[in-house]
């Protein structure tokens, strides 16, 4: 066979949280293989930045200002991706992240505000969620799309202190496997949905709670190195391959599936 059937040139993406530390790796990324890619995200000068930055660096961009969990406005948004280049062939759902309301590290989990449980919930499933059913329904009206999640450690493992998060990313990982079944059944094999689950990755969350200012490991952070085989923590870069071969048609065959990319934590006991 004849043809890179990792190329990507030409097609359309939305990325949700595409200014992100994660979500703007994989819009950069895209942008850089030839995708047109539209940064959605609720801060309109972050977005424009973002996709201002890709158009300087020889891609083509707009930004999409867009609440993840407000349908009327992630309706508006796809309507202008499509009235922009046509259609919509990815959907990368990178936006997410914490509440540090709704963490428990140094507190019962009892003391937890439902009201947090509900927003960290509703940031990062409903945040997919919507994104998917809408931007979903514009590919299936084509019966071709591609559709990656993010997952999380957190969705398998039980991570100290993030409850609400934990159960949010579990919930991800089962509309992955959903929506993988009804889609391709219902609208046929071009409709493909799949999630990626980093490991841990330094990003602005997080930092503070695995790096000291020295650049030294806070006991979290040790904890998470040692039980990372490879002895380290991710870089953002590290998850353009997996995304960019699962958008691909060299993953063509590929559906419903979590894809780790974690250095190995997910498979080591600790002992």
């Amino acid at each position: 066979m004849s043809r890179n059937l990792f190329n990507l040139d030409g097609r359309v993406a939305a990325v949700s949280g595409g200014y992100g530390v994660l979500g703007g790796v994989l819009a950069s990324s895209l942008a850089a293989a030839g995708v047109k890619v539209a940064v959605i995200g609720r801060k309109a000068a972050a977005a424009e930045e973002k996709a201002a930055a890709i158009r300087a660096s020889g891609g083509e961009a707009i930004a999409v200002v867009a609440d993840v969990i407000d349908e009327t406005a992630i309706r508006g948004g796809c309507d202008e991706v499509v009235r922009a280049w046509g259609r919509v062939d990815i959907l990368i759902n990178a936006a997410g992240g914490n509440v540090p309301a709704a963490r428990n590290d140094n507190r019962s989990i009892f003391e937890v505000p439902i009201g947090a449980f509900d927003e960290v919930m509703r940031l990062n499933l409903h945040g997919t969620v919507v994104p998917t059913l809408v931007f979903g329904r514009a590919m299936a009206d084509r019966g071709s799309g591609c559709i990656v999640n993010i997952s999380s450690m957190a969705a398998t493992q039980s991570l100290t202190g993030v409850l609400g998060y934990s159960v949010a990313k579990a919930g991800v990982e089962s509309l992955t496997r959903w929506l993988a079944m009804d889609l391709a059944r219902r609208y046929g094999a071009g409709m493909r949905v799949n999630a990626v689950a980093p490991g841990f990755f330094l990003g602005n969350q997080n930092r503070a709670l695995l790096v000291n200012a020295d650049g030294s490991y806070t006991p979290r952070g040790r904890t998470v190195v040692d039980r990372t085989p490879m002895g380290r923590f991710g870089n953002a870069e590290e998850l353009i391959g997996p995304v960019h071969w699962l958008c691909s048609d060299a993953a063509s065959f590929v559906t419903g599936v979590v894809v780790p990319v974690d250095g190995g934590f997910s498979v080591f006991s600790g002992v």
